[in-house]
């Protein structure tokens, strides 16, 4: 976990076009703009997979039997063909294997079902973006 600072705060953030009432430069938010029933959105970095194959990345069915030819124990997990003699390089986005997860994601139409004001508590339905202990934003 991050150190708090001066205020005791552990994160500040910009929020830019922020439709939320008279406010002032330095005020902190707190839950009372939420009400139950409210669908709001989650914004999160998603847990982190490290290097993945193209399978688990991409969900690529592999090459199929591991008879004839596979030589390997891993062969039919490949990408197999990447490129060809034309046009004699790799195109941009094309799908290999890579780091996988840690990237922002946001899951809309969820539900507030309680508002906790005495502990500053929120509680959602449905699946929140994040390992625990991540930072999230929540918008209407």
């Amino acid at each position: 976990m991050p150190k708090a600072n001066a205020k005791g705060l552990r994160l500040v953030k910009e929020f830019r076009d922020f439709k939320g009432g008279d406010l002032v430069i330095g005020k902190e938010l707190k839950v009372d703009l939420f009400a139950k029933g409210d669908k709001v959105s989650v914004t999160a970095k998603s847990k982190g997979k490290g290097f993945q194959g193209v399978v688990r990345r991409h969900h690529f069915s592999g090459v199929g039997m591991t008879t004839h030819g596979q030589s390997g124990p891993r062969a039919c997990r490949l990408d197999q063909s990447v490129s060809s003699s034309y046009p004699s390089r790799v195109f941009k986005g094309m799908r290999m294997a890579g780091r996988m997860g840690f990237r922002n994601v946001t899951v809309k139409n969820l539900t507030v079902v309680q508002v906790i004001l005495e502990s500053n508590l929120i509680l959602v339905k449905g699946s929140v973006p994040g390992a625990i202990n991540t930072y999230v934003e929540i918008t209407k």
